[in-house]
C-alpha cells in the first residue's frame, strides 16, 4: 500500500507537485502552529494529535521536495508555503481565541467605577493602591477568556482612555475563585494575588 501510495505521488503531473507541496506546508505549518499554542496551555492530548498529523504531512511535502530536488519552483512553494501556514495557523489560533489571560490595568484616578462595573458582570477583581510617577494609582487584575477580551479592554477604555494596561497568557489558573459573602455585610472576593474585602 506504500509503494502504491509513493508510485502515485511519484506519477502526479509535474505542474501539480509544487502546488500541493504549497497546500501541505501551509497545513502542516498552521497545525505546528496551533500545536505550539496549545502546548503552552497545557493541553497535552490534543498537541499529540495535531503533532501526528504535523509530521505526516511535512513528510509527504519534504519527499516530493526530496524526487524533484532539480526543480526551484518545489523549493519556492516549499518556503511560500511555509510563510502562509504561519500566518493561517496564528489566524485560526486567534480565531478560536483559546485561554485565558491576566489583563493588568493601571489607572492614573480612582478606578471604583470601573471596578464595580467590571464586578456587576461577573469578572473576578482584585485591586490595590499604589503610587505612580506623577501620584496615587490604582492597579486592577482581571482574569479572562480570550473570547472576551476585546470586551474587556474597550470598557477599561470607555472608563479611562488614559489608562495603562498590559495583556499576558496564563497556562493555569485555580477555577475555584467565587465570590461569596463575607462577615459584616462585606463581599469577599478572590483576586489572582491576594484576598481584599469591598463593601457593598
Amino acid at each position: 500500500m506504500n509503494e502504491a501510495l509513493s508510485a502515485e505521488l511519484v506519477n502526479l503531473p509535474t505542474f501539480l507537485v509544487p502546488i500541493l507541496i504549497f497546500l501541505a506546508r501551509i497545513l502542516d505549518v498552521s497545525l505546528g502552529t496551533l500545536r505550539i499554542v496549545l502546548v503552552a496551555r497545557g493541553l497535552r492530548a490534543v498537541s499529540s494529535v495535531l503533532g501526528f498529523f504535523e509530521v505526516f504531512i511535512w513528510l509527504l511535502a519534504i519527499s516530493q521536495i526530496v524526487q524533484n530536488l532539480t526543480s526551484i519552483t518545489n523549493y519556492i512553494a516549499y518556503a511560500a508555503g511555509f510563510a502562509a501556514g504561519t500566518y493561517v495557523g496564528m489566524t485560526i489560533e486567534r480565531a478560536l481565541s483559546l485561554g485565558r489571560v491576566l489583563v493588568r490595568v493601571i489607572m492614573p484616578r480612582e478606578a471604583a467605577d470601573l471596578i464595580m462595573y467590571l464586578i456587576a458582570r461577573d469578572y473576578r477583581v482584585t485591586h490595590v493602591p499604589a503610587e505612580g510617577i506623577n501620584g496615587p494609582v490604582t492597579i486592577i487584575f482581571t482574569i479572562v477568556r480570550r473570547s472576551r477580551l476585546k470586551d474587556v479592554l474597550s470598557v477599561i477604555r470607555k472608563f479611562d482612555p488614559n489608562a495603562f494596561y498590559t495583556v499576558e497568557d496564563i497556562r493555569m489558573a485555580s477555577d475555584q475563585a467565587t465570590a461569596h459573602s463575607g462577615r459584616g455585610g462585606r463581599r469577599l472576593l478572590w483576586g489572582p494575588f491576594f484576598w481584599f474585602r469591598k463593601a457593598k
